[in-house]
């Protein structure tokens, strides 16, 4: 858990798989803002995207985090929003955070897609006065202008065109994951045999 006035970010995703980028830019933000870590916070029920494809269990999900993680500095595997069950809102997250843990500063590190939707978060109102929030800027990319009475930072992360989605239709046509995915996570999809893994 984080020491007395830690500064802790929180990455929250789907991770369905972790790959390469979510490490990157983890380990980036950690550095840019001399956090003490950064939570890869993994989703129970990720509300925006329940019902438009399967979504592989949590547990799975989280185990596969765990082994990405296990061996970086200042990143962690965060099972919270399992633990508190039901849809994953980052409003609940937070406010169960700094109820635990009221000495920690929370930062919630955001890509351009999620940051250009916070009006439509769950609680967008109560949820500015959280925490600051790092929206990542990708060389090359345009950087959209945050919604106005939030706290925002930018932290300019390495372009690594790696999708979760393309992992998986890798897996199942049989292509390698190597690079893109850590070997950890690799032998913990072919373990649990997510993703259709052995069936090509």
């Amino acid at each position: 858990m984080p020491r007395d006035a830690a500064r802790v970010g929180l990455l929250g995703g789907t991770f369905d798989p972790p790959h390469v980028g979510h490490l990157a830019t983890g380990v980036e933000v950690r550095d840019v803002l001399d956090l003490d870590a950064v939570w890869l916070v993994v989703a129970n029920e990720p509300w925006q995207k329940v019902g438009s494809r399967p979504i592989t269990p949590a547990v799975d999900r989280l185990a596969m985090v765990q082994e990405a993680t296990r061996d970086i500095v200042g990143l962690e595997a965060s099972g919270v929003e399992i633990d508190r069950g039901g849809p994953s809102y980052t409003v609940d997250t937070l406010v169960d955070l700094r109820r635990a843990h009221p000495e920690v500063e929370w930062f919630v590190v955001l890509g351009a897609d999620a940051a250009a939707g916070l009006p439509t978060w769950e609680r967008a109102g109560e949820l500015a006065d959280l925490a600051t929030f790092v929206l990542v800027d990708r060389p090359g990319l345009p950087s959209p202008a945050p919604p106005a009475g939030w706290r925002f930072v930018h932290v300019s992360v390495p372009r690594l065109d790696v999708s979760s989605s393309e992992l998986r239709d890798r897996v199942r046509t049989g292509r390698p994951l190597d690079v893109l995915v850590p070997a950890p996570v690799i032998a913990c999809i072919e373990a649990r045999r997510l993703y259709g893994w052995g069936t090509t």
